[in-house]
């Protein structure tokens, strides 16, 4: 690290965010030795597509959250801090961050912002409190320890009490509200051995709408064979304690009976987000994502780059592989291995989303597709490639045989609550 001036520490590169899109940055600029800073507000990297498994049991925390000063601890330039940035002063090239000892301020010659996304509530941000999100590990750990509490109080009550308090409601039914439906379908049936009741709710008229046709199809029947109740073209009006009120779109309102409430619908962008569009003066959509150049560059400013799921470029879709293709793009113009105003290009690899035990879908391309087992194994190998470090594929290998063949849900034997109870959680106790 060198020091300016004015004291100032200054770096080459300095990257905002440990997501996938972050570390595909910082482990291509480590090819061409360039230095760079990484701040993470949290010291891990966390795997998200693999929350809704730390929630239901299937995966420790720690199985997806590696820290991150293991993963790139073979990077001689670069540097890690954990802190939040607060401001950047664009026109000076710096950003300011604060920790537990203060506040700091890095002057860059690069910036790579890629925060991601928060969970988005379309204006009812008092659902936040009512339901559960699956964001970060401390949002999975809250829900397992809600699923495990209302299981365990259910073997004790009377019928009555014992069908309120294994009713739930998932809404979106994207990749994450389909696999958490299915697992808490398998988590009731091969671990609990009690009848719950699933209800997943999808504003869209198809379950997966990026899959679409016969894909969306089966993961539908799929899901309804399983007991889960899904209903389509339907919007979440209300919220209130044990029950959630919907609309369909022909205007019908009935209300659903939830203990648990899984909110996995819509983003938006971050509070980085904000202060970067205000810095820049770069337009936003109505999500707050940033409305990126083609080669990811931020409003006016050259030197500054934004990827993943802060950012809306050409309609591509918010998921770890874009952001990781765009890390690496934006590295590869900053080390002087592509042009500068080069436009980025997707490479779309396909898509895949688990349903149940042995039951998944996946999308290659618009000839490729498959369902089924096949699907289910393909899933596994992918996730397993993607998962960071040896001991983290050793660990998730083994938990998913547990899981999966056997009967035991490894991730259970870690159920503390680490999160303090939400105001909504405590009326509910009470």
């Amino acid at each position: 690290m060198q020091y300016s001036g004015s004291g100032i520490e200054a770096t080459d590169v300095v990257i905002v965010g440990s997501g996938f899109g972050g570390l595909a940055a910082a482990k291509q600029l480590n090819k061409s030795g360039v230095p760079y800073v990484l701040i993470s507000s949290t010291p891990e990297h966390l795997f998200q597509p693999l929350l809704y498994q730390v929630a239901t049991g299937v995966l420790a925390s720690e199985e997806i959250a590696p820290p991150i000063a293991n993963i790139l601890r073979h990077h001689k330039n670069g540097q890690t801090r954990v802190g939040k940035v607060v401001a950047i002063d664009a026109d000076a090239a710096v950003v300011t961050y604060e920790d537990a000892q203060g506040q700091h301020k890095i002057r860059y010659g690069k910036l790579i912002a890629a925060t991601g996304a928060s969970q988005s509530y379309f204006g009812r941000d008092d659902f936040a409190d009512k339901t559960y999100s699956l964001k970060t590990v401390d949002d999975a750990k809250r829900l397992r320890a809600q699923i495990e509490h209302v299981f365990e109080q259910a073997r004790t009550v009377d019928l009555e009490t014992r069908r309120r308090l294994l009713s739930f409601v998932v809404v979106g039914a994207g990749a994450t509200g389909v696999e958490v439906a299915g697992q808490l379908k398998e988590l009731s049936k091969r671990h609990y051995h009690q009848e719950i009741s699933v209800t997943l709710v999808e504003g869209a008229g198809a379950v997966l709408p990026p899959f679409g046709g016969g894909l969306s199809e089966y993961a539908k029947q799929s899901l309804s064979k399983s007991g889960v109740d899904v209903l389509l073209d339907t919007f979440v009006t209300d919220i209130q304690v044990g029950k959630v009120t919907v609309k369909s779109k022909d205007g019908m309102e009935r209300g659903i009976a939830a203990e648990t409430v899984v909110w996995s619908a819509g983003v938006q962008a971050g509070g980085f987000a904000k202060i970067l569009a205000e810095a820049t003066g770069c337009e936003t959509d109505r999500a707050g994502r940033l409305l990126i150049n083609q080669d990811c560059t931020v409003g006016g400013h050259a030197d500054i780059f934004a990827i993943g799921d802060m950012t809306s470029l050409k309609g591509y879709p918010g998921q770890s592989p874009v952001a990781m293709q765009e890390g690496r793009f934006v590295a590869d113009i900053i080390r002087g291995k592509r042009p500068a105003g080069s436009e980025f290009e997707y490479w779309d690899k396909g898509s895949m989303a688990v349903i149940s035990r042995f039951s998944a879908v996946t999308k290659i391309n618009d000839q490729i597709k498959f369902t089924g087992t096949l699907a289910w194994f393909t899933w596994l190998a992918v996730h397993l490639f993607y998962l960071v470090g040896f001991r983290n594929r050793f660990a998730a290998v083994f938990s998913w045989l547990v899981a999966f063949i056997g009967h035991g849900r490894p991730g259970f034997q870690e159920v503390e609550k680490t999160a303090a109870p939400t105001a909504y959680e405590q009326r509910r106790a009470a």
